[in-house]
């Protein structure tokens, strides 16, 4: 159930009232608390135009003699029209909204409202955040809750929608028009109102609704005379949707270039710097406006490919640069976005860095070979989601039809997004393709012309202190003068066109196979040692065990629940905790190297990574405390499964380690840790892990100093130490045949070099618990900020996911031994 009203529509002493409502309105429902143990989830949000409420529920319920949709609409339609205002209830949630308040104003909360301000700093949105203003939250009474209710909650300002396993749709509506068609039109206003600052406003949010201006404007003491009239008319929606005005980013707008914004803060660790060009929306309706689309993201993926591939084969001076293009629903607008970030002594060059490329990029177009394979990755993709178009979730679909219809975009499943893709397609070109392109760039790529969009807002998010080896932490400056020299200085640089690259097709040749298949004559052997069973079948679950004759486990499942795709795990055992005594932080450092680097046998970075975009292989590597895994996402279409078998086999095999990998990596940990003091929670839970573990740098964030005594070497070696074939399994769910599963299976798991395990548990440092200390059992973590803000962590030592204590012991032991010592009727109640 969408209401049309969010924060912009408040008054000035209204900040945050319209969330207050859900909140009481949404908590204070018996009838959706009678849906608990239904199996229904719900939740409810508010955001600058609307607040929803949502009930995710089974069709049926076992303990209900029918379908559960009724009692669902029965709970929404109390929550709209029929909350109960409960001075307890309104206290109760107020204490919620003000802790919900704290707990969100985070650093990041922070900057994204320092953007959000500059951004629409012309109307309500840069103002009226839906979280509202402390000081107005512990004031307002149940009269003035009330009052907004009745004002924006009525049945032509809401919208309902229903998605699911309909089985009738006009049974459906039966129950629509039963619960819903005795809801009082709203016709009579028992409550005055100003007219709103931004004038009527109307539907936006779901256009197919009838709309029409009110027949009376209602002041804050109406005549008899004015009520009465408004009596006989229905209350319609408001006629303008969103009640908002932008300035676009449009050229020859008559505006003067603001200037770069600058927001400071003690919380701020890294630099960042977000370019942003607003515009309307633009609906896509027709044929031509999908193409549109198609085409600007195909242009985008190439720039995001080649700043975060090619720059990242050497040591480059930003963290990461992207380009955001995208409608938004809550905002009314599309708004392109340049992001850089950056550590703080490399910013210039970073900002430099992304004009230039967003001018290459605009100025020669994408290449032959960059059309060609992004066109075809985003049809693999819309292909799998239509393939999927059974198993998605109903939640997710509600959400795309509810921003569809809020930008006036036409509603298409899956499928048929699919076929107008494809139909599209065919008529794209690469000079069509670069026209469109080079448009959403102009605003930075003809940064100052005349002729150039003008950008929305630039704002630069910066730390007010930064650190200096040998000197400590000093203070940064900038200004937004510096800002605007950086960006004409990338707008200077001499820029030549994109280089084809040669993109392999595979990574280990069929000669190649062969010769592995010859050395290593890959075979199934018994799943566990004192079996002879080559194959075990789990028939509730589908799970299929299976271990190599190299050592390594393979367990896979045939599921459909993602059609055409599929998702394999590799898991090493031991992880940080196996991280020897005197190389604290080598598995971490030693992980992201490998994953900085990108490199295997003799391919570069770049041609990974474009093998992975053609195959559609998304791939994460990383390490916790207890394992190192890989993940790979893939499609099946084009041999995807047999290609991301490949790029398994080559990190296991032929894994390279560089230098600047290893240095990038090692900087970047160095950064987490000096950010650990600007952030409430990393800080409280580092302190406590120190408190608990002794100081043990394999559960917590490794110091400079610990860092710094690194190298390559070790790093290398904490890590291949447990890459043997004895310490690895792999799991594979997908929607795939069980013949090219156990194929893929021998060819590239089947084919590792047989390695033991050379570990020496007698080298292990074991986990040790510290004894609970007075001074140690409570401790405060005091952080410099602008803002009241306070978190708490209670920890312990508890069994393991295997139920097994720190001593070894197994908790069913103590539990047989606690139901021993009970009599024998409190022993069958606690079984």
């Amino acid at each position: 159930m969408e209401i049309h009203v969010g924060s912009v529509d408040e008054d000035e002493d209204e900040q945050g009232i319209a969330h207050m409502i859900e909140h009481v309105a949404f908590l204070g429902s018996k009838k959706r608390e009678k849906l608990l143990g239904t199996g229904a989830r719900s939740n409810a949000y508010t955001d600058f135009h609307h607040t929803v409420f949502h009930v995710h529920s089974p069709f049926m319920s076992k303990d209900s003699d029918g379908p559960l949709l009724p009692f669902v609409l029965d709970a929404l339609h109390e929550i709209a029209f029929q909350p109960k205002f409960l001075s307890s209830r309104v206290e109760k949630e107020r204490r919620a909204v003000l802790s919900e308040l704290q707990m969100m104003n985070t650093i990041e909360y922070r900057v994204d409202c320092q953007l959000l301000q500059q951004l629409h700093s012309e109307n309500k949105l840069g103002r009226r955040f839906p979280i509202g203003l402390e000081e107005q939250i512990k004031k307002w009474d149940v009269e003035a809750i009330k009052n907004f209710h009745e004002r924006w909650y009525f049945p032509a300002n809401a919208t309902l929608y229903i998605v699911g396993d309909i089985d009738s749709v006009p049974k459906t509506v039966y129950h629509i028009d039963a619960v819903f068609g005795r809801t009082p039109s709203g016709s009579e206003f028992s409550v005055a109102h100003p007219p709103n600052a931004f004038g009527t406003m109307a539907n936006f949010l779901a256009p197919k609704l009838p709309t029409a201006l009110a027949g009376a404007v209602i002041g804050e003491t109406p005549s008899s005379l004015v009520v009465q009239q408004s009596k006989q008319l229905k209350r319609k929606r408001h006629a303008i949707r969103p009640p908002v005005k932008h300035e676009w980013s449009l050229p020859g707008a008559g505006r003067e270039l603001k200037k770069p914004y600058i927001f400071q803060h003690e919380l701020l660790q890294n630099f960042s710097i977000h370019l942003f060009c607003k515009i309307p929306v633009n609906r896509v309706q027709t044929y031509g406006d999908l193409r549109d689309v198609l085409m600007k993201r195909i242009f985008l993926s190439a720039l995001h490919f080649r700043v975060n591939t090619r720059y990242k084969s050497s040591n480059p001076p930003f963290t990461a640069i992207e380009l955001d293009h995208s409608d938004s629903g809550r905002e009314g607008c599309t708004v392109s976005t340049l992001t850089v970030t950056a550590e703080p002594k490399n910013w210039q060059a970073a900002v430099k860095v992304a004009v230039q490329e967003v001018r290459r990029l605009k100025e020669f177009g994408v290449t032959k070979g960059e059309l060609a394979r992004y066109m075809d990755a985003l049809i693999k993709d819309s292909e799998h989601l239509a393939a999927m178009i059974d198993n998605v979730p109903s939640i997710d679909n509600l959400d795309f039809i509810m921003e569809s219809d809020a930008l006036g975009h036409t509603v298409m499943d899956q499928q048929q997004g699919h076929e107008s893709l494809v139909a599209v397609a065919e008529t794209v070109t690469l000079e069509d393709v670069n026209a469109v392109g080079a448009k959403v760039l102009e605003y930075i790529s003809d940064f100052g012309k005349p002729t150039a969009p003008l950008a929305a807002a630039i704002v630069a998010c910066v730390p007010k202190t930064v650190h200096r080896d040998g000197v400590g932490d000093v203070e940064f400056k900038i200004h937004p003068e510096e800002i605007t020299a950086a960006i004409h200085e990338g707008l200077n640089v001499s820029i030549e066109p994109e280089p084809e690259l040669e993109v392999p097709k595979e990574l280990i040749s069929a000669l190649q196979l062969e010769q592995l298949w010859l050395q290593q004559k890959p075979s199934f052997i018994p799943v566990y040692k004192d079996s002879t069973q080559l194959k075990i079948v789990d028939k509730e679950t589908g799970i299929i065990q299976r271990r190599l004759s190299n050592g390594i486990g393979v367990n896979y499942k045939i599921s459909q629940n993602e059609a055409k795709g599929g998702v394999m795990r590799l898991v090493v055992g031991g992880g940080r905790a196996k991280e020897p005594l005197d190389a604290r932080g080598a598995v971490i450092v030693g992980v992201r190297t490998l994953s900085e680097g990108g490199r295997v046998g003799g391919f570069s970075r770049e041609q990974v990574e474009l093998f992975c975009v053609n195959h559609l292989i998304n791939c994460a590597l990383e390490s916790t405390e207890e394992f190192i895994s890989m993940e790979f996402h893939f499609h099946l279409r084009d041999g995807g499964m047999r290609a991301a078998f490949q790029l398994l086999y080559m990190v296991i095999k032929h894994n390279i380690w560089l230098e600047d990998a290893f240095e990038r990596a090692r900087r970047l940990y160095l950064s987490h840790y000096r950010a650990i003091p600007k952030s409430l929670e990393r800080a409280t839970a580092h302190r406590l892990m120190h408190a608990m573990l002794k100081g043990d740098e394999r559960f917590v964030e490794p110091s400079p100093q610990t860092i710094q005594r690194l190298t390559l070497p070790v790093v290398k070696d904490a890590v291949m130490k447990q890459f043997v074939t004895d310490n690895m399994e792999v799991s594979i769910v997908g929607d795939f045949t069980e013949e090219d599963i156990e194929a893929c299976v021998l060819d590239y798991l089947g084919t590792v070099t047989t390695q033991k395990s050379d570990h020496n548990d007698t080298e292990e440092v074991p986990v040790t618990f510290q004894v609970s200390r007075t001074d140690l059992q409570s401790q405060q973590v005091f952080l410099k900020d602008t803002d009241e803000r306070a978190c708490a962590y209670i920890a312990g030592r508890t069994p393991n996911r295997w139920g097994f204590t720190i001593d070894g012991e197994s908790v069913n032991n103590f539990l047989e031994t606690f139901s021993d010592s009970l009599p024998g009727e409190e022993v069958a109640q606690c079984s």
